[in-house]
């Protein structure tokens, strides 16, 4: 039990002295990052499964 209380005391102290926590813009600059970098690959995959579901049609179904 004592290993346990220690180990928690430690993780504390690390996480308030040691841990260098981003500020509020920081956050926010990097989810702004994370939201257009993740619109950009929706993007992308429904532009290539677009693509890919003509090309198959054309072979499926060609006229």
């Amino acid at each position: 039990m004592k290993k346990i209380i220690n180990y928690i005391k430690e993780s504390y102290n690390e996480l308030v002295h040691k841990v260098s926590w981003p500020t509020f813009s920081e956050l926010t600059n990097s989810a702004v990052v994370v939201l257009y970098a993740s619109l950009l690959i929706a993007l992308l995959v429904f532009a290539m499964d677009s693509g890919f579901q003509a090309l198959m049609g054309k072979i499926i179904y060609p006229h």
